[in-house]
């Protein structure tokens, strides 16, 4: 379990992260989403223990950042995977993995089990052997998720790990991100992708230096978001919109022939508003229930936070 209390980062008088307060839970894939300069980065740091807080804290598996010794103890649990890999190019896939196995002291034969399990998982056992910097974008970043698992850490970090990738590979590491969660990994996942954000994470928090949302992206949608009935009509006329607005009070807007309307509960009120639409002559042609999608959630939060 990761519990952040109140953690803030500020950089001269800057604020870049701004007390943050939330938890994730064991086996869970824990989405931080936000615009550039939003914070997310410097957050991955302070809880890797790689830049110090300013202020509040966090506890990593009952360690706290805001200890030396249980830093120590973070980096041992922890596996990070920057935006920027920085892989040793010239070495092998299989030559980079096994180094950071070195690097945290473990046995030579557990390395090797290791390294040919995670290179197996990831699909790059059969180029093990070739430079690093003959790989694909896609490929470079699947050696860099299994360099961070090379000690079978609890828990990983992950910086935006599908930036710049084409969306084939950029599947490849979400279907790795997914089997991970699925072996009991707990998972913090950077992003300003929301269709990723929506298919690989049990909860998101909407960051813009400050915490603004935070849940499900179900309970974002339902949230944040009303569900809009969208009525087609013959003609939109001055009658139907004056009906409408004697039924409900919810808003709605006027496209052409097209009235959209935002619904709390389609299920009650949409049939009020046909009702109240034929009562004065007007010709449904079609209804149909759109829900709200992770972009217009995720808008709606920052532009209030402006």
């Amino acid at each position: 379990m990761i519990y952040v209390d109140g953690l803030t980062k500020t950089f001269g008088g800057f604020a870049a992260v701004d007390g943050l307060t939330f938890q994730v839970k064991d086996g869970e894939i824990f989405g931080l989403l936000g615009p550039n300069g939003a914070g997310k980065t410097t957050t991955i740091r302070m809880l890797a223990c790689l830049i110090s807080k300013t202020s509040g804290d966090a506890r990593i598996d009952d360690f706290s950042i805001s200890n030396k010794e249980d830093s120590f103890k973070i980096r041992s649990i922890i596996g990070l995977v920057a935006e920027n890999v920085g892989l040793y190019e010239e070495l092998s896939a299989y030559k980079n993995i096994d180094f950071y196995g070195k690097l945290y002291g473990i046995p030579e034969n557990q390395r090797k089990e290791n390294t040919k399990h995670l290179l197996e998982e990831l699909g790059l056992w059969g180029v093990k052997d070739r430079p690093v910097g003959t790989f694909s974008k896609g490929m470079k970043q699947k050696v860099a998720i299994a360099r961070a698992l090379s000690h079978d850490p609890k828990i990983l970090f992950l910086d935006e790990p599908t930036a710049n990738l084409d969306p084939e590979a950029a599947k490849v590491v979400r279907d790795s991100i997914l089997n991970l969660k699925n072996e009991g990994k707990t998972i913090i996942v950077n992003t300003h992708n929301l269709d990723e954000a929506q298919r690989i994470c049990n909860t998101i928090g909407i960051l813009k230096t400050k915490l603004i949302a935070i849940g499900s992206p179900e309970h974002l949608k339902e949230s944040l978001q009303s569900d809009k009935t969208v009525i087609d009509l013959e003609e939109v006329t001055d009658r139907i919109v004056a009906a409408i607005k004697a039924v409900s009070s919810a808003q709605f807007e006027i496209d052409g022939r097209r009235l959209v309307i935002y619904v709390k509960d389609p299920q009650t009120e949409n049939p009020v508003l046909i009702k109240a639409i034929t009562s004065v002559g007007g010709n449904v042609i079609a209804v149909s229930q759109v829900s709200p999608t992770m972009e217009e959630v995720y808008l709606k939060a920052v532009r209030e936070k402006r």
